[in-house]
């Protein structure tokens, strides 16, 4: 019995690490548009590095991040003078 309730605490806290990468990741990225919407360049480039380090993180661990991020998010974008 006591395997049975380790195994789902276990199962909880998984889903409790994909449900706040997941939160983060959405947070990174609504900071990376209001960014990018006010110009502010390299403000853009910190979202896109963290965004990166959380979809690493979630590589790690095997969560499957299929459809959280387009790829056009990842892309810096050139400093303009």
């Amino acid at each position: 019995m006591l395997l049975c309730r380790q195994r789902t605490r276990d199962q909880v806290s998984v889903s409790e690490f994909v449900t706040v990468l997941r939160t983060r990741v959405r947070a990174v990225q609504d900071a990376l548009n209001a960014a990018r919407e006010v110009g502010h360049d390299y403000e853009s480039d910190l979202h896109v590095a963290r965004l990166r380090e959380l979809l690493d993180l979630a590589e790690r661990n095997s969560v499957d991040t299929t459809g959280w991020v387009d790829p056009a998010d990842l892309t810096a974008v050139p400093y303009q003078d």
